[in-house]
C-alpha cells in the first residue's frame, strides 16, 4: 500500500529541490512537499519550523494524515516536531543529510557558529533513521562528532553517538539522468572543458582558474564553458579568466534545464575543484552525458569513482591537475573512452534505479 509521505524541505532550491521533487515523481509513495524558498539559509534552520508546521497542519486538513515524514538537513527536527505534535502524533521520521554544518569548510568571511552543527546533531538524535547521501558524508560526521560534543561543559550526549549511529545508514542522492539519453551527443571543433559547479568559496573556483592559466600557458586548444548557479558577487579569479579566455569562453551563463543539458551532452572535460563534496549532482550529471572528469583525490569523490579510473580521473594538487587536464584535452579519444566506461556507475543514481529502493526502506519504518 503507497504510503503518504511529508517531504520536509526548508530549502527548496538548487539539487534540494531537485532530489525532493525527483522523488515525489518517481516514487510509488505519495509524496507531498512541504517547503519554504532557497534563500536566508540560517534563519531557515532557526526558524522554518513554524512555518513548516503550519503548512503540515493544512497538508493533513486538505489530504488526511500522514505515515512518515522525511526531513532534510537545514530541518530543525525537535522544533518541528513539536510545533507540530498535534498533526503528526508519533509517526516515524526520517532525516535526509543532503550536507552538514559541522565539517563544512568555512569561507574566509565566516566565523565559526556552533548552532547549526548542534540543530544537525539534535535533528538526529530526534529522528527514527538518518540518511547521509555518502560513505564519505556519514564517515566524515561521526569522526567529527565527538570532538564537537566534547566542547560543552556538561552532560555531552556523548552517549548517544553509538545509538544515533546504529540507527544510521548511507543512501545516494537520486538524479534525473534519463533526460540526457534525448539529446544527442556531439564534439565541437575544440575540446570543451566544463565548469558546472556553484561560485562558491567551497566550489574552489580560484583552484579552476589556476588550471585554465596553465593550460592557456601550454599554447593547446581548448575552449571554456562556465555555468553552475551563482550567488553575490563573482569570483575574482573568474573576472579576470574572462579576459584572458577571449573567444576560448564559448558559455559563460546559468541556463534552464534543456540548454544545460545540451551543454553537458558537448563537454568533454568537466572540472572540479571541491573543497567540499558530499555527493556531486553536476559531476554526475555530466560524467553520464560523456564528459572526462577531473576531480580532487578527496573528499567523496574516491567513493565515486570506480577505483580502475583513479589514476587518470583523481589529482592530487593543482600541479597534477594541470598535467592531467592537458592530457584531457590532447587525448580526446582515450578520455572520451574512459568517460563512457563510467557511465554505468552514475547511472545507479538515476531515479528509475533509487526510488524503488527508497520506497522499500521507507515501508520498513512502517509497522
Amino acid at each position: 500500500m503507497a504510503l503518504r509521505i511529508a517531504l520536509v524541505e526548508p530549502y527548496f532550491g538548487g539539487s534540494h529541490r531537485a532530489w525532493a521533487e525527483g522523488y515525489a515523481r518517481h516514487s510509488d509513495n505519495e509524496a507531498v512537499i512541504v517547503s519554504l524558498p532557497a534563500v536566508f539559509w540560517k534563519w531557515r534552520m532557526q526558524g522554518g519550523h513554524v512555518l513548516l508546521a503550519e503548512q503540515l497542519e493544512k497538508a493533513v486538513a486538505d489530504g488526511g494524515p500522514f505515515d512518515l515524514v522525511v526531513a532534510t538537513s537545514m530541518t530543525n527536527v525537535p522544533a518541528l516536531l513539536g510545533q507540530a505534535r498535534h498533526v503528526l502524533g508519533s509517526i516515524p521520521v526520517v532525516l535526509y543529510m543532503h550536507e552538514n554544518q559541522l565539517t563544512y569548510p568555512l569561507s574566509p568571511l565566516d566565523r565559526e557558529d556552533l548552532t547549526y552543527s548542534m540543530i544537525n546533531w539534535t535533528s538526529m538524535a530526534a529522528s527514527d533513521l538518518v540518511l547521509f547521501n555518502s560513505q564519505f558524508h556519514h564517515d566524515a560526521w561521526f569522526d567529527a562528532l565527538p570532538e564537537f560534543l566534547g566542547r560543552f561543559p556538561d552532560e555531552r550526549h556523548s552517549h548517544l553517538i553509538d545509538v544515533v549511529a546504529a540507527r544510521s545508514g548511507v543512501l545516494p542522492v537520486g538524479v534525473d539522468l534519463e533526460p540526457l539519453d534525448e539529446v544527442p551527443r556531439w564534439q565541437r571543433p575544440r575540446p570543451l572543458v566544463l565548469w558546472n559547479q556553484r561560485w562558491e568559496y567551497d566550489k574552489g573556483p580560484a583552484d579552476f582558474a589556476a588550471a585554465i592559466a596553465s593550460l592557456l600557458g601550454s599554447g593547446v586548444a581548448f575552449d571554456v564553458a562556465l555555468a553552475g548557479e551563482r550567488y553575490g558577487e563573482e569570483p575574482a579569479e573568474f573576472t579576470a579568466m574572462r579576459t584572458t579566455l577571449g573567444d576560448r569562453l564559448v558559455h559563460d551563463a546559468y541556463e534552464d534545464a534543456g540548454s544545460y543539458r545540451e551543454l553537458l551532452r558537448s563537454a568533454d572535460v568537466v572540472v572540479s575543484t571541491a573543497r567540499q563534496e558530499f555527493f556531486g549532482i553536476a559531476v554526475t550529471e555530466a560524467i553520464y552525458a560523456g564528459a572526462f572528469p577531473l576531480l580532487p583525490n578527496r573528499v567523496v569523490y574516491p567513493e565515486r569513482i570506480p577505483a580502475a579510473h583513479h589514476g587518470r580521473c583523481l589529482y592530487s594538487d593543482g600541479d597534477d591537475l594541470a598535467a592531467k587536464l592537458e592530457w584531457a584535452v590532447t587525448h580526446r579519444n582515450e578520455a572520451a573512452s574512459i568517460a563512457t566506461a563510467l557511465r554505468p556507475a552514475m547511472a545507479e543514481c538515476d531515479w528509475s534505479v533509487l526510488a524503488p529502493t527508497y520506497d522499500e526502506l521507507l515501508a520498513g519504518l512502517i509497522d
